[in-house]
């Protein structure tokens, strides 16, 4: 019998990405049960995903429930549809070919993996990863090297192509709704390994996402880069998250790089402000505080 898979989708204020994931989700060689969308945008697109091709089942949010919330909700949704798989979308990102959820399929039950992720590219430029994973103490951007390792076990980017067995929500629970952007990728990976859940990444398919080059900071050459949200909004639950994460899972290796690089970072660039601010967020984190919804913190 053939897998059953739904997916569970988020959009804010994208209509244009929004038809391109629509479509290509439309043209994959396996049939979807159904596209479960979350939409917690201000501007109106339910036509679109009436007219779309895909089964799409149009979750209205009146509240921005963040991308923690928002995959939450549409992941409860795909399960509901009694959907063995479900696929995890952002608007922003599609699939590279039709192909994409079959071979993470036949790569799911050939390796025995419940968590199947694909490799993110660069829209425009698909030979360049989108983020880059770190092979032998370095960053790799090059998406040839990386496809020469076929499959690489215990470790993914989430959520963007995420194919997650329904029956692992069960055990591991949802996205973190307190972590709302920013970290609950990490605290859910984090979580897989706690339990022992086999996942890993498919070097082999590929999902079309917008990079996140601008944010990446060397700080001792390739040995140790930081990451610097581009706004105040994101900037702040990305180190908060961070802070969090470390102290909840015993993340002393973060600790020390996060401890070294961010002053470095912040010292280098003579900005005492930044600094003061990435220390009051952190170790916001690490007391476990500072949870609430973003008007809490003046957002």
């Amino acid at each position: 019998m053939q897998d059953t898979v739904a997916v569970a989708a988020v959009t804010f204020d994208r209509p244009d990405d929004l038809r391109t994931l629509l479509l290509a989700l439309s043209q994959q060689s396996t049939p979807l049960t159904s596209v479960a969308l979350v939409d917690s945008g201000t501007r109106d697109i339910e036509a679109i995903a009436v007219e779309s091709d895909a089964p799409v089942n149009y979750i209205r949010s009146l509240s921005n429930l963040g991308g923690a919330g928002g995959f939450s909700l549409a992941i409860l949704s795909a399960m509901a549809s009694g959907a063995e798989w479900v696929w995890i979308m952002d608007d922003d990102a599609h699939p590279e070919d039709p192909e994409a959820l079959a071979t993470l399929l036949a790569a799911a039950k050939a390796e025995g993996l419940d968590v199947v992720v694909p490799l993110i590219v660069a829209p425009g430029e698909p030979t360049r990863l989108s983020f880059p994973f770190r092979l032998a103490g370095r960053s790799v951007h090059d998406r040839a090297e990386v496809e020469k390792l076929g499959i690489i076990r215990d470790v993914g980017q989430f959520f963007n192509g995420a194919l997650i067995r329904t029956d692992v929500f069960f055990r591991v629970g949802l996205p973190d709704l307190r972590l709302f952007i920013r970290g609950d990728e990490t605290d859910f990976m984090l979580r897989l390994r706690r339990a022992g859940i086999p996942f890993g990444t498919v070097t082999t398919v590929a999902l079309s996402h917008p990079p996140g080059w601008a944010e990446t900071h060397q700080v001792l050459g390739d040995r140790l880069h930081v990451l610097v949200p581009e706004t105040a909004f994101k900037r702040y639950y990305y180190f908060r998250n961070r802070g969090y994460l470390t102290r909840r899972y015993g993340r002393v290796k973060s600790l020390i790089a996060d401890g070294v690089g961010y002053p470095l970072y912040y010292l280098a660039h003579r900005d005492p402000r930044g600094l003061a601010d990435w220390f009051r967020a952190y170790s916001t984190g690490v007391r476990g505080r500072g949870f609430g919804p973003p008007s809490d913190h003046g957002f």
